[in-house]
């Protein structure tokens, strides 16, 4: 091989995409992708920055905290990390409430699918409240300066 296309010529590479057609028909018809799931999908990747630093899950309560005994309904931890930055949030029933580390000025916003973005206001000290709760798919862009930060995706 060359280097350049790797991909074998001639009856075989026919079979082979003659196959995968046969493959992508059948799994349209017997596992079709949800209208919503596809239309939410491309609206996410339409959010993307291309620019920005992700910021990781470093923490989930769902998963990550040891349960505590008569306590119902608790509202979800989550812990990001983007190099020196830090987001906590709560995620309760009445909306966010976070708070970035170290203080910066920021603008943080709450993405979710197909809806505009949420601005929410970061006081001096980091904090930030929300008062809608995110549904479904959800996730935080934080402008501070020139530099952007968006969460991992997770459903509240």
């Amino acid at each position: 091989m060359n280097g350049q296309d790797e991909r074998p010529d001639g009856p075989e590479a026919f079979a082979d995409a003659a196959l995968e057609e046969e493959l992508r028909q059948a799994a349209a018809v017997l596992d079709p992708v949800p209208d919503g799931l596809r239309q939410l999908a491309l609206e996410a990747y339409a959010l993307h920055d291309l620019d920005a630093r992700i910021a990781e899950l470093t923490f989930d309560s769902l998963t990550d905290a040891l349960p505590v005994r008569g306590a119902f309904d608790a509202p979800r931890m989550l812990t990001f990390q983007a190099g020196e930055v830090t987001v906590d949030v709560e995620v309760t029933e009445d909306g966010l409430i976070g708070q970035v580390l170290p203080p910066v000025p920021a603008r943080v916003e709450v993405l979710s699918g197909p809806k505009t973005a949420r601005p929410v206001a970061v006081d001096a000290l980091g904090r930030f409240t929300g008062d809608l709760p995110p549904a479904g798919p959800f996730a935080l862009r934080l402008r501070t300066g020139g530099e952007v930060i968006v969460t991992e995706w997770l459903r509240a």
